[in-house]
């Protein structure tokens, strides 16, 4: 059985004081589980303050983001040493905010990959279609290319080391909702892209679903075959919330989810 992991990404939110009060919440009420695997990923500058306040807690940490280079002239960046350095565990990559804002393509989310997995950090490798894509039934090859340039830079073997998330771009603050039946035709087929690699490796693959995940939904979700966990965004800010979707996570392992 693999392990479900919920992460919450805080994207650009929290302040100290906010940040504490939802981490002694937190803190508070999960747990160490051998079945469900708890991260937080908060804006950069908390960073530090957010280890320290989880030091010894079985919530682990990890970046929004890290450069594909390891030092120099990159004003703004940071390497995924530093991350390493400071504590974390994890790093998002190629998540479809810095796709489109900052104009990430996968060439270069790969290289952020790779960089991520020599500074031993788990990445969580973020993959998803627009809505254009959605309508034109271009899902698939989409999610594949995304995931195979990764897979042909860093080789199939790193995805025992990484996570994948699967973002529905065009069902997130739009309004619109993925049934869980659209996700889990693409959880699906991301497994089975890799498997195409190596099934080994896809059978140990944990894949995320981003798509607005909360405490209600969560159970429905994750109780789906190729659903790991989620990567979680606004509810990941509600103490009440996060602690449901963790809850929600270590039900369906209870119940022996594959």
């Amino acid at each position: 059985m693999r392990k479900a992991l919920v992460a919450g990404n805080w994207k650009m939110n929290g302040s100290l004081g906010a940040n504490r009060e939802l981490l002694s919440a937190l803190s508070g009420a999960i747990h160490g589980s051998d079945a469900v695997a708890v991260a937080v990923c908060p804006p950069a500058v908390y960073l530090p303050d957010v280890v320290a306040q989880l030091q010894g807690k079985p919530i682990a940490v990890g970046g929004q983001d890290c450069s594909d280079e390891k030092a120099g002239a990159f004003t703004g960046e940071i390497a995924a040493d530093m991350l390493k350095e400071i504590g974390c565990e994890y790093v998002i990559v190629g998540h479809s905010e810095r796709r489109a804002r900052q104009q990430e393509d996968s060439v270069w989310v790969a290289r952020k990959f790779i960089a991520a997995q020599l500074a031993g950090l788990v990445p969580i490798l973020c993959v998803g279609e627009q809505l254009a894509d959605r309508e034109a039934g271009r899902t698939e090859a989409v999610v594949a290319a995304q995931l195979d340039a990764v897979l042909d830079a860093a080789g199939v073997a790193s995805f025992d080391r990484a996570v994948v998330a699967y973002e529905p771009v065009w069902a997130i603050g739009t309004g619109l909702t993925a049934s869980p039946e659209q996700a889990a035709e693409v959880h699906a087929f991301i497994r089975a892209r890799v498997a195409g690699r190596a099934a080994k490796v896809a059978d140990g693959l944990r894949i995320l679903y981003g798509g607005s995940v909360k405490a209600d939904n969560a159970p429905g979700l994750f109780a789906l075959p190729d659903i790991d966990g989620g990567l979680i965004g606004g509810a990941s800010l509600d103490a009440d919330s996060f602690i449901g979707i963790v809850n929600a996570a270590a039900a369906v392992q209870a119940q022996g989810n594959p």
